[in-house]
């Protein structure tokens, strides 16, 4: 690697400080350590963000769960409250990645970075969640903009994410198993309001798919996904799975995880 300096701010306003001066947040790391020893990313200063302790908590609020950036994803998938009122988060987190992933990664790292295939991004769209920042707060329609693109500003760091809780939900993924990515994840959540289906791994980012949601409002049943056409033509297509082929996997799965929901 090469040298940089190393700060761990013990507050948010100091973290932010460091932030707007240019320097790198590091939440759990899995993915900006790795890019920095490729030499992808090089960062004069990086701001540790795991001395703050306010980041790391996880509370019930209401109808809503407020999930501190800095949570691990082993911290969301054993939290008894999340298991308890909102399963399928917990069991989204208990399968993202690896054991040292689950250890080290961080929702406010996922979602900020938000990889095309990353797991967490499906559940903050399909929650139709409020990602809280330093500074104000993004609704998630608004916040995810594309390939590893966001609605943050430069130096703009992720407090935490706001989860109203859903009447029921589930996620369903394939996972490619040398990565441990899905080749597409299905996370659908339904609320007085409407029923919300989020896909990742399928495209250039997480986005809704209206088609489903439609045909999930009339009818919550398997057979009524399987009557909705999914349009192959910008979904991704590479040497694991062709774009007709993750069309199929976005039927089956949502398929699936309609069943589990429904029980």
């Amino acid at each position: 690697m090469y040298p940089f300096t190393l700060e761990r701010p013990a507050s948010v306003a100091d973290a932010a400080k460091l932030a707007a001066a240019g320097g790198k947040p590091l939440a759990g790391g899995q993915t900006l350590l790795a890019s920095m020893k490729l030499r992808l990313s090089a960062p004069e200063q990086l701001v540790d963000l795991g001395g703050i302790t306010e980041l790391a908590t996880i509370k019930k609020e209401g109808d809503a769960f407020v999930i501190g950036a800095m949570a691990r994803h082993l911290d969301v998938a054993n939290h008894a409250e999340i298991q308890a009122a909102y399963p399928a988060l917990a069991d989204l987190a208990s399968r993202i990645g690896d054991r040292q992933v689950r250890a080290m990664g961080t929702i406010g790292g996922s979602v900020a970075n938000n990889d095309p295939a990353a797991c967490y991004p499906s559940a903050v769209l399909a929650s139709g969640a409020t990602i809280v920042t330093d500074q104000r707060e993004i609704a998630a329609d608004d916040f995810f903009q594309g390939l590893f693109t966001t609605a943050l500003a430069e130096g703009e760091l992720i407090t935490a994410i706001r989860f109203p809780i859903p009447k029921r939900a589930h996620y369903e993924k394939l996972r490619q198993k040398a990565s441990h990515f899905p080749l597409v994840g299905v996370f659908l959540a339904q609320y007085d309001a409407g029923v919300r289906v989020a896909i990742t791994g399928a495209g250039n980012g997480v986005f809704r798919h209206t088609g489903l949601e439609d045909a999930l409002n009339q009818r919550f049943t398997p057979e009524a996904v399987a009557a909705v056409k999914i349009d192959a033509s910008d979904l991704n297509s590479d040497l694991h799975a062709s774009a007709a082929y993750r069309a199929n996997l976005i039927t089956v799965l949502t398929q699936r995880a309609v069943a589990k929901a429904l029980g």
